[in-house]
């Protein structure tokens, strides 16, 4: 009887024993950190030389608006056409395509999505538009184990397991963040997510290398920098809750009008449709001329607001204008996340109920900045249905680990107030949408 011939042998998938896998996250994890941090350096020299180019335009009285709105919305109709053409499912944040990867609803086919994500998503960040870096990090992440087991020949569960780490590489090395990037695929891929004990481990190292790569390269320290302020008083603590419920049905209007956002644009004619990301992209450029703050995944934002730059008054217009222009931002189909937007959200309405608060009970509230932070984890908690990431995320990105505690209040605020309406978490929603539209292909 004739054995397996040489052919037969190599094109047989690799299983490799628990410890060379968890060594593998650790090479996916370095990869990872690599990508992410030649990718917020793209990002911010585009984002440089848009703001040199809006610097230009300004003195000139016609084209201080009209460059503006040139420059967004050519990057942004770019961005869109790249993925039209080259990768459909680069387009957005890319992490349910993650979900249906884990779940073998999706293939994860990283030959295009990498290059595709990279400049896409570098062109739509450094325009203006108002998403994030950390999904596109973690769908190139995602697509890198994809990358390694298809070179490797490993098996369908060693593969699963290598995509998993690199979604939390990714997360972790877009914010500084390996706890939330850890948890993120605990909590919100769990149902998706095998877990067992080298699956962990190796979503573990994978994490843990990326962000040591990552500020190997970018510096140590918070992603965002702001100021100590005390821990609200223990008779305080019962507001947390009621505020979290205030974030929690944002949540879900937020997770609605999104889908609606996407739903809505792909209804239009073809011409229309194919041109709506020049239309979003040339307001964001006329809105980020007038209201700078107003553009861009909102770090920016999140500074301004935290360091009182942004007065007390405006800070609830802002909000309102920002949760629009992350809607359309996003709806245009270019690639880019949505957590920054989501924690700019948070962290902008978070100031304004905590001033007027502390204005009418100054004790009560010795500043505001607490609701700031416990906003950020709401509001990410109120869509995605992740609080503990949303949790961990606030605390790594800030550094205010003394505020735990009325973050974990807030939280369990908003989560309870978006299940109690009915709502679904966001990424959940977006790969339904992702397969119902593949269906109809």
């Amino acid at each position: 009887m004739n054995g397996p011939s040489l052919d037969d042998l190599a094109a047989t998938p690799s299983k490799l024993a628990w410890p060379l896998v968890v060594v593998l996250g650790g090479v996916i994890g370095l990869l990872v950190g690599c990508l992410a941090a030649a990718f917020r350096f793209a990002v911010d020299s585009l984002v440089a030389q848009r703001e040199a180019l809006f610097a230009m335009f300004a003195p000139v009285s016609v084209l201080g608006w009209l460059g503006p709105m040139l420059v967004v919305g050519i990057s942004l109709l770019a961005a869109a056409e790249l993925v039209r053409r080259f990768a459909p499912e680069a387009g957005g944040s890319g992490i349910q395509e993650i979900e249906g990867a884990l779940s073998n609803e999706r293939r994860l086919r990283w030959q295009r999505v990498l290059p595709v994500k990279f400049l896409g998503a570098a062109v739509a960040l450094g325009s203006g538009a108002v998403v994030g870096r950390e999904g596109p990090t973690v769908h190139m992440g995602g697509a890198l184990g994809a990358m390694l087991s298809d070179r490797l020949r490993l098996t369908d569960k060693n593969r699963h397991v290598l995509v998993a780490a690199g979604a939390a590489a990714g997360l972790a090395a877009a914010f500084n963040a390996p706890l939330a990037g850890v948890l993120f695929v605990f909590e919100e891929m769990r149902s998706r997510f095998k877990f067992d004990f080298t699956s962990v481990e190796t979503v573990l190292v994978a994490a843990a290398v990326a962000d040591l790569v990552v500020r190997l390269v970018t510096g140590q320290g918070p992603v965002i920098h702001m100021m100590d302020f005390p821990e609200p008083p223990l008779f305080a603590l019962w507001l947390f809750p009621l505020y979290g419920g205030l974030i929690g049905g944002f949540g879900v209007a937020f997770n609605g009008l999104l889908l609606g956002t996407l739903n809505g644009i792909d209804r239009l004619p073809i011409p229309a449709h194919r041109l709506a990301p020049f239309a979003i992209g040339a307001g964001l450029g006329a809105l980020g001329y007038w209201v700078p703050d107003a553009i861009g995944g909102g770090y920016g934002a999140i500074g301004d607001a935290l360091t009182g730059r942004v007065a007390g008054g405006v800070l609830l217009s802002l909000f309102a204008i920002r949760f629009a222009a992350t809607l359309l931002s996003y709806g245009s189909g270019a690639p880019g996340g949505i957590f920054a937007p989501m924690l700019a959200l948070g962290t902008l309405f978070g100031m304004w109920f905590g001033t007027h608060i502390h204005e009418l009970a100054p004790l009560l509230v010795p500043h505001a900045g607490v609701f700031a932070v416990a906003g950020m984890a709401a509001f990410f908690a109120a869509t995605v249905r992740a609080p503990l990431t949303g949790i961990a995320l606030a605390v790594e990105m800030t550094g205010h680990f003394g505020q735990i505690l009325p973050l974990i209040l807030t939280c369990v605020g908003a989560a309870l107030v978006a299940q109690a309406l009915g709502g679904r978490p966001i990424y959940t929603l977006l790969l339904d949408r992702t397969l119902r539209l593949a269906r109809r292909e």
